[in-house]
């Protein structure tokens, strides 16, 4: 079982526009209804490649209810924790013809320190069997980050593997706690380290300092289409998959940390499992909803995709 938790679950609403005009009046050729939030497309994309994944998160009210609903018609078991307030909905609008996708993330319910406790306590003993534990996301509004540090020290503690994909005080806050895998794109690593990262070579080494920083065995700084990079105790990797003509990049990050886990937990090796990782997150921006893809579309990215060792310094 791989836990996949979700801070800040929403109802994913993706509206199909071609053409779309800002400003005017437009009309979908399609509407999409998911459950979503980073942790539950790192779920449905792993639940594709055939893993067992449990999601988990705070939800609220009627539209969590729903959340819970769709997740459990996508066959993704759910351990929630139900709160106050109303679960957020999120708006995703994917013109197909300028191959762009709009994205509004609205804030969230807020959540207290004692929401945080049930939290835990929710999802500690099924930490305990998990082959992996992925923490995506943004956190809601009025997170303590005090209860959000002891919540990844209690998680480090059960000793399996821990991977944040986060951003802002909430992966300062990850850094710090020692022991947390990261995995963040390179806008997300350039805010915390305080420089761009615009290549291969430039995410190896702030990949190698996220890793210092964090005190873990990994560190993964993703690059869109330029591909991704891993840093780990026996080095580093980059990776590239082949061009293509992308539909949308909403869950891509998504798809490729569910790639990465399922194959290690599959007992691929580093770069095996990189190359299902940039295999899957490429063949998820060719559809149009995150955390989803065909399968066909990831073995023949799986034949193309490239994979480089570097020696870590």
């Amino acid at each position: 079982m791989i836990l996949c938790l979700t801070p800040n679950p929403a109802l994913d609403r993706t509206l199909v526009v071609p053409d779309l005009r800002m400003g005017e009046v437009n009309r979908a050729t399609r509407v999409i209804a998911a459950a979503g939030g980073k942790g539950l497309n790192v779920a449905r994309a792993i639940h594709t490649l055939g893993g067992d994944p449990l999601c988990a998160g705070f939800l609220g009210g009627s539209t969590g209810r729903l959340v819970a609903q769709l997740a459990s018609e996508e066959e993704m078991q759910g351990l929630w924790t139900w709160i106050e307030g109303e679960t957020r909905t999120c708006l995703i609008v994917v013109d197909p013809r300028s191959r762009e996708a709009t994205v509004i993330n609205a804030p969230g319910p807020a959540v207290t320190a004692s929401d945080w406790r049930r939290w835990q306590s929710d999802v500690l003993p099924e930490a305990t069997r998990a082959e992996h534990i992925c923490l995506s996301g943004s956190l809601p509004p009025g997170a303590p980050l005090e209860s959000f540090a002891g919540f990844l020290r209690a998680l480090c503690v059960n000793g399996r593997p821990l991977w944040v994909d986060t951003s802002g005080e909430a992966l300062r806050c990850a850094l710090a706690v020692g022991g947390v895998n990261i995995k963040v794109n390179a806008e997300e690593a350039g805010e915390v380290l305080g420089r761009s990262i615009d290549d291969a070579a430039a995410a190896l080494s702030a990949a190698t300092e996220l890793c210092e920083r964090s005190r873990a065995e990994s560190a993964i700084i993703t690059l869109g289409g330029r591909g991704a990079v891993v840093v780990r105790d026996q080095g580093g990797w980059s990776a590239m998959a082949p061009a293509i003509q992308a539909v949308s990049g909403v869950g891509s990050g998504d798809s490729f940390l569910a790639g990465w886990v399922t194959g290690l937990a599959d007992g691929k090796s580093p770069p095996e499992a990189l190359r299902q990782a940039i295999a899957a997150g490429a063949a998820n921006a060719l559809a149009t909803s995150g955390g989803t893809f065909n399968l066909n579309d990831l073995e023949q990215l799986l034949r193309a995709t490239t994979v480089t060792r570097h020696t870590r310094t």
